[in-house]
């Protein structure tokens, strides 16, 4: 077997190895058995879990204005949400139950975060998509829900009561600011503690509850493209480089009464340039990866500081990249890759980091991307 070959069995063989995080389940399993198809609990998936930044590292968080935060107070009065940034003195009293502050894409502002995403990795990151931290007072809450994306709900701080259950019955809470189901029939009931973790897939219905305040939950969440707003999205996207000059001509057009009538073979004509469009399934497969990879609104890369030299790298983590057998995308951007290149951007796309010799090796064209992104503030030296 070549080293190529080897190394490619070895990085699979990791989705066959237990892991402690999954409950002694390897990755492949757990995909088999659970993903999108039943709910696991975890005990102790991360023993001794403890938060990665502090409330008020996570308070100050919600005061950023590019950070998505939510506040969700449930009083006497019924539910209410306000959205962020927050200041200090606009959030509850700490003593103030059932109150809960939701901040979203923290892996995006913070290392220690991000790399705790990574461990969910065995998903594809087309389909990985931020992780949230929501602090709740005693008895906070966002009220029984169902979300339309897998997630894993990890205890971090405190206790959170969670009730579960296979919900028939969608309807909704008239005239609350909150998606709350109305007639919420839970099956089963745990009690999280930190390093605990909760997997549900999409649709089953949840309700946690912070039991004694001073709850901290972390939920990773994952993409779920809606299939008409993605054709819509790649659509504008390969319009733009479409090349098709063909003129409508109906040199075959009778005299009308009728005028305002839209012609059929006009309608066939626009049917017939939309088919060419899609059937080009190298743009499809470009406008794809562009799509996948833009990086979320409000986020925005600071240029590098220091001058560009040949040494190993580690993606930024706001960078998003992917690639295909024919290209590497990068936030937003599509390149042709093939050969040595594209093993190098794919080992970078896969691994999120690069070894000094392995940029030192590189050919020049991938050098000078590489170098071009680091002035981006896509990647950074690691020594950075």
């Amino acid at each position: 077997m070549t080293a190529k070959k080897t190394r490619a069995a070895d990085a699979a063989d990791t989705t066959r190895l237990p892991q402690q995080l999954l409950g002694g389940l390897s990755p492949a399993t757990f995909m088999r058995r659970y993903w999108q198809k039943k709910p696991l609990l975890i005990r102790q998936a991360i023993p001794g879990f403890s938060p990665l930044l502090d409330r008020a590292a996570l308070f100050d968080l919600s005061g950023r204005e590019e950070v998505e935060s939510r506040l969700i107070v449930h009083s006497e009065k019924g539910w209410q949400l306000k959205h962020g940034p927050f200041g200090r003195r606009q959030l509850p009293a700490l003593s103030q139950p059932r109150w809960t502050l939701l901040v979203q894409g923290v892996d995006l502002h913070v290392n220690a975060v991000h790399e705790l995403m990574q461990r969910f990795r065995f998903v594809p990151d087309a389909r990985l998509d931020d992780l949230m931290i929501s602090w709740a007072s005693d008895g906070g809450g966002v009220g029984p829900h169902f979300d339309s994306y897998d997630v894993f709900l990890l205890q971090a701080q405190g206790q959170r009561r969670w009730r579960i259950g296979r919900q028939k019955d969608l309807s909704l809470q008239p005239d609350v600011p909150l998606k709350i189901l109305s007639n919420f029939e839970p099956e089963e009931e745990h009690v999280l503690n930190p390093g605990d973790m909760l997997y549900l897939p999409p649709k089953w219905a949840h309700d946690g509850v912070a039991v004694g305040g001073d709850c901290m939950t972390y939920s990773v969440g994952f993409r779920v493209p809606q299939r008409g707003g993605l054709a819509a999205e790649l659509v504008q996207r390969m319009a733009d480089a479409f090349e098709d000059s063909t003129l409508y001509r109906d040199p075959g057009q009778p005299a009308t009464a009728t005028p305002a009538a839209m012609p059929a073979a006009l309608a066939d004509f626009a049917a017939e340039g939309l088919r060419k469009l899609v059937e080009d399934r190298a743009s499809l497969a470009c406008a794809l990866g562009e799509v996948m990879t833009e990086p979320k609104p409000r986020v925005w890369f600071d240029e590098a500081s220091a001058p560009w030299t040949p040494g190993a790298l580690r993606l930024d983590r706001r960078t998003r990249m992917m690639y295909d057998r024919q290209h590497v995308f990068i936030n937003g951007e599509s390149f042709r890759a093939g050969g040595a290149d594209a093993r190098l951007m794919h080992r970078l796309a896969d691994q999120r980091v690069l070894s000094a010799r392995a940029v030192q090796r590189a050919s020049t064209d991938a050098q000078l991307l590489l170098q071009e992104w680091h002035e981006a503030g896509w990647l950074h030296r690691v020594d950075e």
